[in-house]
């Protein structure tokens, strides 16, 4: 069984971890001995397998495949303590182009990934750009957190980034927001929430074969329900708002860079 040794233990990291446990031997490599041991304890109670754990001082990446988890603005001083040259570096570093991870931590190739945190429940869409040698192999490590998807480019990562990188966050808050409404409206709380998570799991399912368009307009009758709430929300103007936080993301995304 390949080794995969984890550099940071944030959500992240953790989210992978979870969804990569049986498939690959895990090491997790942190420079907080008392957060290591927090993190220790949260894997242990999910999983079954071993995780090996490691200080980052002076940590030997000689050989290892490395997946970079740490906050982008911690690079540098992250790549300051490590020693030796790995084989292939898997950066989660949003915005931070592969030429910059080369600069600071030494390896013979480097593939870059933007997996979200439902990698945890293995239903993560990941996409991955980088270093061509290793396109079969990142597709394999993180199609096994769900789907996996190689683009042509860092700019197209970045843009990628925005969307399902990010996405989530939009998501949770457009699910927040339509529960919302219908408490306001009089449904019972727990019913509400219960009601927006079969809506989301089961339109996930219809996006797979249908395009958006086609599923609005099968289900917006002249005159009827739908269409009166589909023209609150254009005027709310929901469609820009989206239209503009991924273009907000996709900008902050080449600024971390």
């Amino acid at each position: 069984m390949k080794t995969l040794t984890f550099i940071g233990y944030g959500n992240m990291a953790l989210a992978i971890a979870k969804g990569l446990v049986g498939k690959y031997r895990l090491e997790i490599v942190g420079r907080n001995e008392e957060k290591l041991k927090k993190v220790q304890q949260s894997l242990q109670q999910s999983l079954s397998e071993d995780v090996k754990y490691f200080l980052l001082n002076s940590f030997d990446i000689s050989d290892k495949d490395i997946v970079l988890a740490v906050k982008p603005n911690n690079l540098e001083e992250v790549g300051e303590k490590l020693n030796g040259k790995a084989n292939v570096i898997y950066s989660v570093l949003a915005g931070t182009p592969i030429e910059k991870i080369k600069t600071h931590i030494e390896s013979d190739a480097v593939v870059r990934a933007m997996p979200n945190l439902a990698a945890s429940l293995q239903a993560s869409m990941t996409t991955l750009t980088g270093d061509e040698a290793y396109k079969n192999e990142a597709l394999e490590i993180f199609s096994a957190i769900g789907e996996a998807l190689w683009l042509g480019s860092e700019k197209e990562l970045d843009i990628a980034t925005a969307l399902a990188g990010s996405g989530p966050a939009y998501l949770a808050l457009i699910a927040e927001a339509l529960s919302d409404g219908a408490v306001k409206q009089g449904l019972k709380r727990a019913d509400a929430a219960k009601i927006t998570e079969g809506l989301f799991g089961g339109f996930a399912k219809l996006l797979k074969t249908t395009h958006p368009a086609l599923l609005k307009d099968g289900v917006m009758s002249p005159g009827g329900t739908t269409a009166a709430g589909y023209a609150a929300l254009e005027e709310a103007g929901v469609r820009n708002g989206c239209i503009q936080a991924i273009e907000a993301a996709y900008k902050r995304a080449k600024e971390l860079g």
